[in-house]
């Protein structure tokens, strides 16, 4: 069975930063890729990162250059490193595995397991 576990959101001021993990199992990283995706509330679910056994890694325009996605294959946990936060970035977020690789475009429908998200919240 396929499960991955989001930690590490919590409040944060506006320029900090956070980092969050997904721990996975059931599957290995070889074949597959993890995408990490956000939802504010009255928003859509939209798709933040994605790294992949490729060695590609892809990040949304509103994101780059502020958030790092890694994978340490050792400990099955993948990593969004997010810096200079912004209010904007409040929302809750989720990591997602699918047998792929990391090539945009990248929507919710292309992941097929999903954990159940972690919350973040930045203050102004």
């Amino acid at each position: 069975e396929v499960q991955l576990v989001e930690s590490g959101g919590g409040l944060v001021q506006a320029g900090g930063s956070l980092r969050l993990s997904c721990a996975w199992s059931g599957f290995i990283f070889d074949e597959y890729a993890v995408g990490w995706f956000r939802q504010a509330p009255g928003e859509d679910r939209e798709w933040v990162s994605c790294i992949s056994y490729d060695g590609r890694t892809t990040y949304a325009d509103s994101v780059k250059g502020r958030f790092i996605v890694s994978v340490d294959e050792a400990e099955n946990t993948a990593y969004l490193q997010m810096n200079t936060l912004k209010p904007e970035d409040t929302a809750d977020y989720y990591c997602a595995a699918e047998y792929r690789r990391c090539i945009e475009p990248l929507w919710v429908g292309d992941f097929g397991y999903w954990g159940q998200g972690t919350q973040v919240t930045v203050s102004s």
